[in-house]
């Protein structure tokens, strides 16, 4: 085994030109299909997880006065937290679904186009 020309050639493969293929096409679309989803799941997970955190921090005293006013409160924004982080994968399904079936349609045509020429 060459491990130069194999070297080589994969240098030449990333300074070369590259031309748009429908495999590129389709990973794009694919890649835009389920973008919104993901942007949406993370910010919110990390919005709630934070929530959470700081009901946590005011329950345990952490931050505020820590007396039970602030541990109430704590425990009540917490709660909050936890349920956003719940409820965040059915939402991120519910979105994806909607945006899967936005691009189906291109989606299944192109993979159809891709699937005849390899025959």
């Amino acid at each position: 085994m060459n491990t130069d020309k194999i070297y080589a050639e994969a240098i030449v493969n990333e300074y070369s030109k590259k031309s748009a293929s429908k495999v590129v096409a389709l990973r794009k679309l694919d890649r835009k299909a389920k973008l919104p989803a993901q942007i949406f799941t993370y910010t919110f997970g990390i919005l709630c997880a934070l929530i959470a955190g700081t009901g946590m921090c005011l329950s345990m005293g952490v931050i505020g006065s820590g007396t039970t006013v602030f541990m109430v409160f704590g425990i009540i924004v917490g709660i909050v937290g936890f349920v956003g982080m719940t409820v965040n994968y059915p939402i991120y399904k519910q979105i994806l679904q909607k945006s899967k079936e936005k691009y189906a349609g291109d989606i299944i045509r192109l993979a159809t186009e891709i699937a005849g020429e390899d025959n």
